[in-house]
């Protein structure tokens, strides 16, 4: 199986929160950046996205958080709420398939009747195959397309309906949850790598189309989840950053503060030290258009 490298920017990487992004302002009431914020998450009832969903209830925001099942989404309500010690969040809860744009419609009313509106959206649900054999070996549909459909489509569904509300928000941001896969070619993984080279390439979109919206694509991190377990043969030897790492990330992108805001319409990486790609790699990344799809000469 060849793997090739992305160009990563040279900043110190990053495997579990720091203290650039230490989350402890938000947890301990010292900054009230997220209180009575509503947040949604689409994909949030397992690993990346509840850690987020729960970062979010301690820092004292209304949560929505969506799956595609009510069991696994009741799990998750308990394990937010327990998370949360005596804040105790308010968690709303809602049955919905990314990929289903009358269900995620739906959903995004609902949120809207109960809280008022939105203040963050992070779509974080996605799909892949095992990277085991080439794709004409799977199946057209249920290996290849599908994880299209639920990866971007189920982006874009989440994108659609939430977008007119955040504009509406003083401080409103969208976070796509997207992949160094998009940044190399490895084996077996085109289906997946596509998908999320093809969010990469929306959220500059989302950005030009809503510029009073921040937006990220943002890499988590490669995380032990029962994901990459499935489908990465060498997890082993990449796995090696905490599912906190992606949440106090986004908590910092999201805060309201605008300190980051340079960043919006950009690829990001969780791995990346953000007080280092500040300090070191802001003016160019303003200046040369850098993090964004295009083609470059070496």
């Amino acid at each position: 199986m060849s793997k090739s490298r992305f160009r990563n920017l040279p900043v110190t990487a990053r495997h579990d929160i720091y203290p650039a992004i230490s989350p402890e302002p938000y947890f301990s009431g010292s900054s009230a950046a997220f209180h009575d914020k509503v947040i949604l998450i689409v994909g949030a009832s397992k690993g990346i996205g509840l850690s987020i969903s729960s970062f979010y209830a301690r820092a004292g925001a209304k949560l929505a958080i969506v799956s595609r099942s009510e069991e696994s989404l009741a799990e998750a309500k308990d394990h937010i709420i327990s998370e949360a010690g005596p804040r105790k969040p308010e968690v709303l809860t809602l049955a919905a398939d990314a990929a289903d744009s009358k269900a995620i419609e739906a959903a995004v009313l609902r949120v809207v009747e109960k809280f008022g509106g939105l203040d963050v959206v992070v779509a974080n649900a996605g799909i892949s195959s095992p990277w085991t054999k080439p794709f004409v070996e799977n199946d057209a549909y249920n290996d290849w397309w599908k994880t299209l459909e639920v990866n971007l489509r189920g982006t874009y569904n989440v994108a659609h309906y939430t977008l007119p509300h955040l504009e509406k928000s003083k401080s409103g941001a969208f976070v796509a949850v997207t992949s160094t896969a998009s940044q190399i070619n490895a084996s077996f993984a085109s289906a997946y790598a596509v998908s999320k080279t093809a969010i990469n390439r929306f959220i500059e979109y989302v950005s030009i189309e809503h510029p009073s919206v921040k937006s990220f694509a943002l890499h988590p991190g490669t995380i032990k989840t029962e994901t990459v377990i499935a489908v990465i043969p060498f997890w082993e030897s990449i796995a090696i950053d905490t599912l906190q790492l992606p949440a106090a990330t986004i908590l910092k992108l999201t805060d309201g503060s605008g300190r980051f805001d340079w960043l919006s319409g950009r690829f990001v990486s969780a791995n990346w030290d953000l007080e280092e790609v500040e300090r070191d790699w802001k003016e160019d990344i303003v200046n040369k258009g850098m993090l964004v799809t295009r083609i470059i000469a070496d």
